[in-house]
This record gives C-alpha cells, sequence and structure tokens, in this order.
C-alpha cells in the first residue's frame, strides 16, 4: 500500500470515535454480512449503489477494497453501479489523489475507464455502469446503497444476497461554489472512515 494512504488509513482508524452512534449498528450489518459470507467459506462480493454511478459509489468501491488491503482480509472484491450511467466525476477523483491514490485513465472521451491504483500491485477499476452491468456479480453480494434517490428507486436488487442502505450527502450539491473542494474532500473522508471501522470488525 502507498505510505500516503497508509498513513491516511492509520490516522482515520483512531477516529472511530467520531462516527455517530445512530450509524455503528448499520455499519455492523455489512461486517455481518461479510462475516456470514467468510463462515460459508464464500467470497464476499460488496456492490456500491447510486443514482449515477459517479462519486458515493465510487468512493465505496474504491475504499472497500483498500480497507481489505489495509487490514489484511482476503476474497474481498468490490464494485459499484448505478441506475444509470454518466461518468466518473472528476471532482471526486481530485479528492482521491489528494490522498494518495494514483488514478490512470483509457483516455475515452464520455465515459472512461479508470485504473484505481492504492499499491503498487493493488488497485481497482472504475468507470460508470448501471448495477447490473456484465462486469458486476449476478448472485452472491450485497447491495450497499449509499444514496437516498437509489435506495428509494430502487426497491429490488435481482440477485442480491443482502441490502444495506448507508447513504451519504451528495458533494455534487456544491459544484461549482466555493465549497465544492472541501465537500468532495469530506465526503470520500467518511466514506473511508466509515469503511475502515466496518472492516476494523471483521479483522
Amino acid at each position: 500500500m502507498y505510505t500516503t494512504i497508509q498513513s491516511y488509513c492509520e490516522t482515520l482508524t483512531q477516529q472511530f470515535h467520531s462516527i455517530a452512534a445512530e450509524r455503528k449498528p448499520l455499519l455492523s450489518k455489512i461486517c455481518d454480512y461479510m462475516l456470514q459470507q467468510r463462515a460459508a467459506g464464500k467470497s464476499v462480493n460488496l456492490v456500491y449503489i447510486c443514482t449515477h454511478n459517479s462519486r458515493r459509489s465510487h468512493f465505496g468501491q474504491i475504499w472497500a477494497a483498500t480497507a481489505a488491503e489495509y487490514y489484511g482480509i482476503p476474497n474481498i472484491h468490490t464494485f459499484s453501479g448505478g441506475t444509470e450511467a454518466t461518468a466518473f466525476n472528476i471532482n471526486a477523483i481530485h479528492a482521491l489523489e489528494k490522498v494518495g491514490f494514483i488514478i490512470h485513465s483509457d483516455g475515452q472521451p464520455n465515459n472512461p475507464v479508470y485504473k484505481v491504483c492504492y499499491g503498487e500491485e493493488a488497485c481497482t477499476t472504475c468507470f460508470s455502469k448501471v448495477y447490473n452491468h456484465p462486469s458486476n456479480p449476478k448472485d452472491n453480494f450485497l447491495a450497499i446503497m449509499t444514496c437516498g434517490e437509489a435506495e428509494a428507486n430502487c426497491p429490488f436488487i435481482p440477485g442480491a444476497g443482502g441490502r444495506i442502505a448507508t447513504t451519504y450527502e451528495d458533494p455534487k450539491l456544491f459544484d461549482g461554489t466555493p465549497q465544492q473542494e472541501a465537500a468532495y474532500d469530506e465526503r470520500c473522508r467518511q466514506i473511508a472512515l466509515e469503511t475502515l471501522y466496518v472492516f476494523s470488525l471483521v479483522k
């Protein structure tokens, strides 16, 4: 793992006390699913879902992969999707780069495919897609809803072995304002913090 991301994670693991008390039982349900899968000898597939698969769901996918690496938990596979495809938002990408992720684009103009690396040999692939895209698992996965709109508009996720709504405020609300950069940094940090908390319970 890159040292900058390692340090960022180490700092956040000292801040679990800052997570709101009412959030922790909800987050623990993700841990419960992961432990059940591991006890059954199965891989853990986590699919983070939001409307446009452009910001919060990508944060979820990336930080879950990073948390698995940080805690040394094997057989964790992370994905993301939306109710429609757009593109991985550049402001979200910049927030991740500030943390220390190395991100490479394939250069396509409309919906690029990004290789997001948190270590020399540790990367995940990100691009905007619908949640049932062929690159995502068809069954045996946990659907984690990261936005309220997707939670309301997708009452049923086919193939999901479970569904949990851990919704977050959309940083898009601050696009084009003086608060834009801070909003993306904070949402990245919040999702990282809560995801590391979940994986600390599994470890």
